[in-house]
């Protein structure tokens, strides 16, 4: 549904909603609606970020878009790489307008334990009170957080594709869009400290579809504000078709399977049961890891000097199966996705190519996984190895938003179900 349908749709239900829900959700209620995984502080290869620095006297608006409609919501907010407490002196969300505005008369406050401020631990992270705030799918919200003291360096979702807006003093109230001055990076943005986005209602819901994977995931190469990345356009699927289902992002750019990175985030091992099996009712994750392990064989981009121990398809495949395992443990149903087509990209070469067609092979036919999407044949019908011209953002690695499409579209709706 196009955000002005929806904004439509619920702005009338706002009218006369108290701000705060009296009654308790029960915790098997809540359903995930958005999601972000959560990196350490670091800087970007590619873009200037805020994480570094942090915040002071300064407020932060943050736009997302749901993926599941609900008559009640809450916040989830991460200190995860935080060394110290974190104190957020105010919060608010709003139905999101033009760039930085927000729709004029829907801007609601967001309480922790009942007070408009929250400290969330080091390491640690809270949720916000049960807000009535009527949502429809894929409807974009703005999300902001005004911190009075200093934050210290903030964890942060680096390649968010989604511009983020920053002002000087506390404006977590304002609809105008005024004071939000500053952004950094548009050509790419990141999100801070917001986790994810809850949902409720009183009404029999499908299970999350968790997307788990690197910057093909994350989107790098979509639309700016756009929401095209393959998962957004896989959840666009699901509400046509009357199967409405959160599709929930959990990729990380430049992570890799097997190994941290300093600015890429926690191995996908690693980080699988926080940002997979973790997210409210996840029913269904897509596993799409492998290429950075491939083509990357140390963390200099981030400055770091330091070489991974070689990637073989085996050391690859080992990790797999242990995702596997974990999500089956948990009775979540468990896809693998091809690794793309990456020929004439930098990194290429005959030996890396070998390691990704074992690993293609295994995940094809090993019957490990309980289904496949077979991204690298959608994108490639001819086993050339490469992405056409078109297809791929420039850089023969990275697909551009026709290529998102046609990944999204590649998935049988059916092998979702659980």
């Amino acid at each position: 549904m196009p955000s002005s349908t929806a904004s439509s749709a619920t702005a009338s239900l706002t009218a006369g909603v108290p701000e705060a829900v009296d009654a308790l959700v029960p915790a098997d209620r809540w359903d995930g609606a958005w999601t972000a995984a959560i990196m350490r502080p670091s800087g970007s290869p590619w873009f200037p970020t805020w994480a570094e620095q942090g915040f002071q006297d300064q407020s932060v608006r943050q736009v997302i878009r749901v993926g599941l409609s609900g008559s009640t919501l809450r916040i989830r907010l991460s200190n995860a790489y935080g060394d110290a407490p974190l104190h957020v002196s105010g919060a608010s969300i709003g139905r999101a307008a033009d760039g930085a505005a927000v729709q004029p008369g829907t801007i609601r406050t967001l309480r922790f334990a009942g007070s408009p401020s929250a400290t969330v631990p080091a390491r640690g992270k809270v949720v916000s009170d049960p807000l009535a705030f009527p949502v429809e799918a894929r409807e974009r919200l703005t999300v902001t957080l005004h911190f009075q003291g200093a934050t210290g360096p903030a964890s942060y979702h680096q390649v968010s594709m989604t511009t983020s807006y920053r002002a000087t003093g506390d404006h977590h109230r304002d609809a105008a869009p005024t004071a939000f001055t500053e952004s950094v990076a548009p050509g790419f943005g990141s999100w801070y400290y917001l986790e994810g986005v809850e949902v409720a209602d009183a009404r029999a819901r499908p299970d999350a579809v968790v997307a788990f994977g690197d910057s093909i995931t994350d989107g790098f190469g979509a639309t700016v504000d756009g929401d095209d990345r393959w998962p957004d356009v896989l959840a666009e699927r699901l509400l046509a078709a009357g199967r409405a289902r959160p599709v929930l992002n959990a990729g990380i750019g430049s992570n890799k399977l097997l190994t941290d990175s300093a600015c890429g985030g926690d191995a996908g091992m690693s980080r699988f049961a926080r940002d997979v099996l973790e997210q409210p009712r996840a029913g269904t994750a897509i596993v799409l890891m492998g290429i950075n392990d491939i083509q990357l064989h140390d963390d200099r981009m981030c400055g770091v000097d330091r070489d991974d121990p070689p990637v073989t398809a085996g050391r690859l495949i080992t990790g797999h199966r242990t995702m596997i395992r974990a999500a089956h443990t948990q009775g979540v149903r468990i896809i693998g996705a091809t690794l793309l087509p990456w020929g004439g990209s930098a990194n290429w070469s005959v030996d890396a190519e070998a390691i990704r067609g074992e690993v293609n092979a295994w995940i094809r036919t090993g019957g490990e996984y309980d289904a496949v999407v077979d991204f690298d044949r959608a994108l490639d019908p001819e086993g050339s190895g490469r992405m056409p011209d078109g297809l791929h953002m420039g850089d023969h690695l990275h697909p551009s938003p026709a290529g998102y499409r046609v990944m999204a579209e590649a998935i049988d709706l059916g092998v979702l179900d659980h």
